[in-house]
């Protein structure tokens, strides 16, 4: 299989018990595989901070300035800069890190029409699943910053302050730059989910913040206990 096509799973027509066994033992090793590859790769790496943001901002918006921005003052307080590998802000926050002189990853994802990746990673990892990707790029990071975005920014905001509410992962800074686009989002959540419709507690408005100061943010971000890195074995 040629390293830029995506793993489809096709079944014979008349498919056997052992042909469907077949392709679910093969599924579960590749995504095994992966998530493993994943753990080890960002495990190399003891800060990390996360961004998210839209692949459409061309490098004259406003958002990816300041994504470019503060990725590079992020970098230089001796964080690794971690991004979805792709364009916009993805390709901003790698473009901060990278012009740093500091690491800058990248997680991409294998599309039939793919997404490149961006030229300012120091390193990067091809992922076929998008669920081994979203958990990589929540996995350990000392601070979560979104950007802008579309359905899959929004996607991964919700997901990863579900994970923080429910506890399932250690609560951190997550930190929404760009007022202008999340202050509609920040007034839907108050006055429908909780006002309104009570469908969460006030206490979860304290699991994000949003911000367009840098310095408050780089502040945030040094106050974060640093995770332990995981040991693991080969």
């Amino acid at each position: 299989m040629n390293e830029n096509e995506t793993h489809i799973e096709e079944l014979p027509v008349q498919a056997s018990r052992t042909d469907i066994h077949k392709v679910i033992k093969n599924k579960v090793h590749r995504i095994d595989k992966e998530f493993t590859n994943a753990f080890e790769f960002i495990n190399n790496y003891e800060k990390t901070v996360t961004f998210f943001g839209s692949a459409r901002f061309k490098e004259d918006d406003e958002h990816y300035i300041k994504a470019r921005e503060l990725a590079k003052k992020v970098s230089n307080l001796g964080y690794t800069v971690l991004t979805g590998g792709g364009g916009g802000i993805m390709e901003a926050a790698n473009r901060g890190a990278f012009e740093a002189g500091n690491a800058s990853l990248g997680l991409n994802i294998r599309l039939p029409h793919e997404q490149m990746l961006n030229s300012y990673t120091t390193k990067s990892l091809q992922f076929d699943y998008f669920f081994v990707r979203k958990v990589a790029m929540s996995f350990a990071a000392e601070a979560y910053i979104f950007f802008p975005g579309g359905f899959g920014t929004l996607d991964e905001l919700f997901e990863i302050l579900t994970l923080v509410q429910t506890r399932k992962i250690r609560k951190i800074p997550i930190i929404l730059v760009g007022a202008d686009y999340w202050d509609d989002l920040n007034v839907f959540i108050k006055k429908n989910m909780l006002s309104k419709h009570k469908a969460i507690e006030e206490s979860d408005l304290d699991l994000y913040l949003i911000s367009d100061n840098d310095e408050e943010i780089l502040e945030i971000i040094k106050a974060v206990p640093i995770k332990p890195m995981i040991h693991t074995k080969h």
